[in-house]
């Protein structure tokens, strides 16, 4: 995978699988929390480059706003 293709949650997923790495714990604020953990992980380990883990926490910030923001307006 080019380090450059992240751009949604899913390529965060297949990066993740390479590595024998399935996140599914039944909240999406709650995986993509433990992505970005795991990412973060992988980065310490050399496993992936410094390249790959910015753009792959970049992915999660965004959808951990955008969850925050859904459950936010959910409580309105």
């Amino acid at each position: 995978m080019d380090e450059m293709s992240f751009r949604t949650l899913y390529d965060v997923q297949q990066l993740l699988k390479r590595f024998g790495t399935y996140v599914h714990l039944g909240k999406r604020m709650w995986d993509i929390e433990l992505m970005s953990i795991e990412v973060k992980r992988l980065y310490e380990n050399g496993m992936i480059e410094k390249k790959v883990f910015i753009n792959a926490q970049l992915v999660l910030k965004a959808e951990h706003r955008k969850e925050e923001k859904k459950e936010k307006d959910r409580s309105k």
